[in-house]
């Protein structure tokens, strides 16, 4: 383009062909070529100022055209079958195939390179796609977080040879980096990557952005992501947001996806470690040396200095204290009143039953949730461990699930002194929960007897040394029918035989009484 603007200028100084092409090194028929494109268009009528890089791109289109294959048959072929090519691309078809379909259709044999030429220049087949770049945010807002397979590693655990992986942290303003290397991809690791990574940088970002990894993000999609709770409760207590990329889409963070290639290679290119601790404490030292204070590609100043001077004020502070990394859960009540949990069984009340509740497990406590509401809390167990809070359980119930003695022998005492020293005399053995049926029955017999009778009857007992439920039953049983009053017998009226009437008996005592007046 300067070539081309200084053979007009020269043109209009009033200089000729051949002094030009002396002066400027260009054939003297390529600057006729360029003095009459620019006589066609009216360049010479004009200041010299006003030649601009419009009038010269005009000028170079003219003398050097876009240059092109001259086009067909088979390209006007192709033009009718347009649509059809068009419609098979959309649906991933390869150029093969539809020229097959165009010849099984009784239509023409389009040659392939024709047909993909066509493909290529017409509708835009196998072009990348357009992208662009996004700006780098401000200092301390934004670190891209990425894991990527660095190697074998001993494992210590093992023995064996294992993947190593790499959790990489790339600050978006001042591409400082770190490495926090781990055998796996679990939640525990990659919260240990982080808490590691804001001790390394001195703070926390503000914005993470992570891959769609399945320790962050339990269901992936581009406008409303579903999070795990446990890292999004760690988020919130390190007060940082999450905003995940798409899925299968390494652009929305390229800063983090760039590294993984410059980590591997240089950090572990070439490298032996005897195992993942030698190679983290390498990995500590190559961040803020060979990585940190590189001159960068992009950016062409050295990460370590400028995240020292602009990114480091700017962080919030890092956590004093280790997450208490949660389990969430859903569990089902069962009939037993119990849900588990980490492989450790825990009580809820009985109209819970059947219910699937939500559970937050930590280190020292369990709460249960029911539609967003604590329902019950208890004290966190090992495996193979249980927490029942007897009051859970139906009235009267709970006492013998859990073999409170204690709460039998209290039981009984309120019902009476001399019962519940009959209780405690019931239960003292070194097994006494195989007594807890006894002490059940003596209950029992204080609702059907009472407390007044049977108190009376536990003193006598106690007096004879009596310790046995059955006889003292009996015992009550038997002063029972004592007490009752007989009932009143049925008098059986018999017919009359040889009754005589009462003058009979009236006459003879008249009689009876002369006999003693003639004495």
């Amino acid at each position: 383009m300067v070539q081309v603007r200084e053979i007009v200028r020269l043109r209009l100084q009033g200089k000729g062909f051949r002094e030009i092409a002396s002066l400027t090194g260009i054939d003297r028929k390529t600057v006729r070529r360029y003095v009459e494109a620019a006589e066609a268009q009216g360049l010479f009528s004009r200041p010299e100022g006003a030649l601009g890089d419009a009038s010269v791109g005009a000028i170079i289109s003219v003398v050097n055209p876009i240059p092109g294959r001259p086009r067909g048959d088979s390209w006007a072929d192709c033009e009718k079958w347009r649509d059809f090519i068009k419609g098979h691309l959309d649906k991933n078809v390869r150029l093969t195939k539809i020229r097959k379909l165009i010849r099984r259709q009784n239509g023409p044999d389009i040659p392939y390179a024709t047909l993909n030429r066509f493909a290529i220049q017409e509708l835009g087949f196998g072009h990348q796609r357009v992208t662009v770049r996004v700006d780098d945010g401000e200092a301390g807002g934004e670190v891209q977080v990425d894991f990527g397979r660095m190697g074998l590693l001993p494992d210590p655990a093992t023995g064996r040879r294992r993947i190593c992986w790499a959790l990489i942290f790339t600050a978006v303003f001042s591409r400082h980096l770190y490495a926090y290397l781990t055998f796996d991809q679990s939640l525990q690791s990659v919260i240990a990557g982080f808490e590691r990574a804001w001790d390394f940088f001195g703070g926390v970002f503000l914005v993470a952005i992570p891959d769609n990894m399945k320790a962050i993000v339990t269901k992936a999609d581009p406008i409303k992501p579903l999070f795990n709770e446990a890292f999004q409760e760690y988020a919130q207590s390190c007060g940082f947001a999450i905003d995940t990329t798409r899925v299968r889409s390494p652009k929305d963070k390229p800063r983090v996806e760039n590294v993984v290639p410059f980590v591997r290679e240089d950090l572990f290119g070439g490298e032996e470690f005897r195992d993942i601790f030698e190679a983290q404490s390498r990995a500590d030292v190559w961040c803020m040396t060979d990585a940190g204070l590189r001159i960068h590609r992009t950016t062409q100043r050295r990460p370590l200095e400028v995240f020292e001077a602009e990114e480091r004020p700017l962080l919030l502070p890092a956590p004093v204290l280790p997450f208490d990394i949660p389990i969430y859960a859903d569990a089902k009540v069962a009939r037993d009143h119990h849900i588990q949990v980490a492989k450790a069984l825990y009580s809820l009340p009985t109209r819970y039953i059947g219910d699937t509740v939500r559970v937050r497990a930590d280190q020292q406590l369990v709460r249960i949730y029911l539609r967003g509401q604590v329902i019950k809390t208890h004290p966190r167990k090992p495996p193979g461990g249980r927490s029942t809070d007897p009051t859970d359980y139906p009235p009267g119930r709970g006492a013998y699930a859990t073999r409170d003695i204690d709460y039998l022998e209290r039981e009984a005492k309120t019902h009476g002194p001399a019962i519940g020293i009959y209780a405690e005399r019931l239960l003292d053995t070194e097994l006494p929960w195989t007594r807890m049926r006894q002490v059940y029955k003596l209950l029992g017999l204080v609702r059907s007897y009472g407390e007044t009778r049977v108190n009376e009857a536990c003193e006598r007992a106690l007096g004879f040394d009596v310790v046995d439920v059955r006889r003292l039953e009996q015992v009550l049983k038997q002063a029972a029918k004592s007490s009752e009053p007989s009932p009143p017998q049925n008098i059986i009226q018999l017919p009359l035989r040889f009754a005589r009437p009462i003058a009979d008996f009236a006459i003879r005592r008249r009689r009876e009484e002369e006999e003693n007046n003639h004495e």
